[in-house]
């Protein structure tokens, strides 16, 4: 099965975040693409603290090696999200950007 890097805001409210990245992880799953989610890493690290922050986003990081395509979801782009894109062309890794009305819709792409 391919892999979907989860693309999308967490800091600011993290449990909203949390919570969308749950929903754009049921959409890769319908369009027949197993979702890795960097957000999670929140649920045991404080994003608060500058140092877990940084862990978080250099394991998150991480996971774009065994990735297939960064799917990009929500209406901004924020500085960690631009520094996930920036790797994910580096590997030339494929980066789709999902439009909310699209996943509304559950549009499978």
């Amino acid at each position: 099965m391919y892999r979907a890097y989860v693309c999308s805001p967490l800091g600011g409210n993290i449990t909203a975040n949390i919570e969308n990245a749950k929903r754009y992880s049921q959409y890769v799953f319908k369009c027949g693409m197993a979702p890795v989610i960097p957000h999670f890493y929140a649920l045991v690290l404080n994003d608060d603290n500058p140092e877990e922050r940084n862990l978080g986003m250099q394991a998150g990081i991480s996971l774009l090696w065994v990735c297939d395509e960064v799917w990009v979801f929500g209406n901004q782009i924020t500085d960690g999200m631009k520094k996930e894109i920036r790797f994910a062309e580096k590997l030339n890794i494929k980066v789709r950007y999902i439009s909310e009305n699209a996943l509304q819709k559950m549009e499978v792409i």
